[in-house]
């Protein structure tokens, strides 16, 4: 239930981090038509947003005949997790990296890179599937999704400010250097909301991840090869919607700069910490 009202509690701070925007923009109009266009965001992201996320990473669906070996796993996995079968998707990139979306148990969808079958040991990547597979378990798919698709919105309303300015309430129009500031300081924000809507939710998909499988040691192995791997392999879907960043196992992104200081992910070495003292 704390999880719950942590959630509705930041995504209704995304909601009016939005609203402000458009209050910048358009004055009081401006707010109450950002509102309204953040309550059909959330409506489009309840009902598409899965869709729209696996398209940005041009992913594939495979089955049975496919990939056999890789859709066995997952339906292994979700079977042991009591979980109805998801969709599964490949992703044509070399970045070791995987996530889970949907908007529920029942339309969920898992996806993996090419590049992390490749790199991990079965044992490995079925600690990794069951950390998705946690994550769709615990509903954390919905809210990361939509999370996902706000800050983007956030981010584009951010940079219109700057180039076209805003009105106030009285519909004077706004100093230039404010339009700057929001712009440079509206995404950050977002990213610090979802930073905060993902962290503790990687802990508990790690820890029913590793109760899944029965082997906290491999997702604990998994991650730190993630890790090693990853370093200097960004992913460039990744790079170009830096809002989904928060959805993988891992930070896809290069972390240069303030994605460093901000990641959406708690530091490999505690997770991998956690995992050890499951044993």
């Amino acid at each position: 239930m704390f999880n719950i009202l942590k959630t509705a509690v930041l995504m209704a701070a995304i909601t009016a981090l939005f609203m402000a925007l458009g209050s910048l923009i358009g004055g009081r109009s401006g707010m109450m038509v950002a509102l309204l266009v953040a309550i059909g965001m959330n409506f489009f992201s309840y009902w598409f947003s899965d869709k729209l996320v696996l398209k940005m990473y041009n992913a594939q669906e495979v089955d049975e005949t496919s990939a056999p070996q890789f859709y066995r796993m997952v339906r292994d996995l979700a079977q042991r997790a009591q979980l109805p079968m998801p969709r599964v998707y490949l992703i044509d990139e070399a970045a070791p990296n995987a996530f889970a979306t949907g908007r529920n148990p029942q339309n969920a969808a898992v996806a993996a890179t090419t590049g992390i079958l490749r790199v991990l040991t079965d044992r490995e990547l079925r600690g990794v599937m069951a950390h998705e597979l946690a994550h769709v378990r615990h509903r954390d798919i919905l809210i990361s999704t939509i999370s996902a698709t706000m800050a983007g919105a956030i981010s584009m309303l951010a940079n219109f400010a700057m180039f076209f300015g805003g009105r106030d309430s009285e519909g004077r129009s706004h100093n230039p250097i404010v339009g700057i500031v929001v712009m440079l300081l509206a995404p950050l924000a977002a990213s610090v909301i979802q930073m905060a809507i993902s962290r503790a939710r990687e802990f508990e998909a790690d820890r029913g991840g590793a109760e899944i499988s029965g082997d906290p040691e491999a997702l604990a192995s998994a991650l730190q090869k993630i890790q090693r791997y990853a370093q200097g392999m960004p992913m460039a879907a990744a790079e170009r919607h830096p809002e989904t960043a928060q959805m993988m196992i891992s930070n896809p992104l290069s972390g240069g700069g303030l994605r460093g200081l901000f990641s959406t992910h708690p530091s490999t070495e505690e997770r991998v910490a956690r995992l050890l003292a499951m044993r």
